[in-house]
C-alpha cells in the first residue's frame, strides 16, 4: 500500500513539473514564496515636484529671515556704548565756561576743561554734573571764598584740601594750592567720589559735601531726615547748563 501512494505522490509531482514548464513556456513567471512582495532595498528618489517644492520652501524660509533679522536691526535702539570723544567733550567744557562771567583767562579756562574732563573720567562721574556743582558752588568765580572760609571753584575747607592733597600727593601751600583751578577740581572731585562711595547715595553724598560728613552721620545715627535741597539745587543747575 505505501509503495502504491508514493507512486502516485510522484506521479503528482510529475504532473506539477510539466504544469509549470508549459506555463514558463507560456511567458508566466512565478515568484517564490519566500520572495518579498516590496522591496527593501534604498527608496525610489523623489520626483522633480517634490524636489522643487523642497527647494522652494528652503529658499522662502531664507528669505523670511533675511526680513525678521533687517526690521530688528533697523528698530531696535543701540544699547552699543560709544566711547566719548575726548576732544569734543573738552570742547563742549570750555563753551560752557565761557558762557559764565568768570575771573580765568581764555589759555586757563582751557586748561580748566581739561581737568574736568580728566578727573571726571578717573572718578567715573559726569563732567557736566561737576560744572553744575561748580556753577552753585562759587558761581565759576576762582578767587570765591565763602562765609565759613571755603575756597576755590568748589569750595573746598582749607583743612580738608590739606588732607585732600596728602592723599593725593599734591605739594600743599596754603592758599595758592587752593586758587589753583586744576589742582582745586581735582581734590574737589577726589571729595566727592569718596562721599559718593562712602554714604552709597549722591542725595546722601550731595548733602555731606555741603553741610560736612559728621554732620551727616550724625543726623543718620539719630535717624533724621537728610537735607536734599542741595542736591536738587545742583540738579536744576545741571538740567539748565
Amino acid at each position: 500500500m505505501k509503495e502504491c501512494h508514493k507512486d502516485k505522490d510522484k506521479d503528482k509531482d510529475k504532473d506539477k513539473d510539466k504544469d509549470k514548464e508549459k506555463e514558463k513556456e507560456a511567458g508566466i513567471w512565478y515568484m517564490e514564496l519566500n520572495e518579498p512582495l516590496i522591496r527593501t532595498g534604498h527608496p525610489p528618489p523623489p520626483s522633480k515636484l517634490k524636489r522643487s517644492a523642497s527647494l522652494f520652501l528652503r529658499l522662502s524660509l531664507r528669505i523670511i529671515l533675511v526680513i525678521v533679522i533687517s526690521t530688528l536691526s533697523i528698530h531696535l535702539p543701540d544699547f552699543t556704548v560709544k566711547p566719548p570723544n575726548r576732544e569734543q567733550t573738552i570742547k563742549e567744557i570750555a563753551g560752557i565756561l565761557e558762557r559764565y562771567s568768570t575771573d580765568l583767562d581764555k589759555v586757563t579756562r582751557i586748561e580748566l576743561a581739561e581737568a574736568i574732563y580728566e578727573e571726571a573720567e578717573r572718578y567715573n562721574q559726569d563732567p557736566k554734573f561737576i560744572l553744575a556743582l561748580i556753577a552753585i558752588e562759587s558761581s565759576f568765580q576762582n578767587q570765591s571764598v565763602s562765609e565759613k572760609g571755603a575756597k576755590g571753584l568748589m569750595q573746598l575747607m582749607p583743612y580738608v584740601a590739606e588732607s585732600l592733597a596728602q592723599e593725593l600727593g599734591i605739594e600743599w601751600n596754603g592758599d595758592p594750592t587752593l586758587f589753583n583751578p586744576s589742582l582745586n577740581i581735582r581734590m574737589g572731585i577726589h571729595y566727592l567720589s569718596q562721599l559718593i562711595l562712602d554714604f552709597d547715595d549722591v542725595r546722601v553724598a550731595m548733602a555731606a559735601y555741603n553741610y560736612g560728613p559728621t554732620y551727616v552721620k550724625s543726623l543718620i545715627e539719630r535717624r533724621q531726615r537728610i537735607p536734599v535741597h542741595y542736591y536738587r539745587r545742583v540738579l536744576n543747575a545741571y538740567q539748565t547748563l
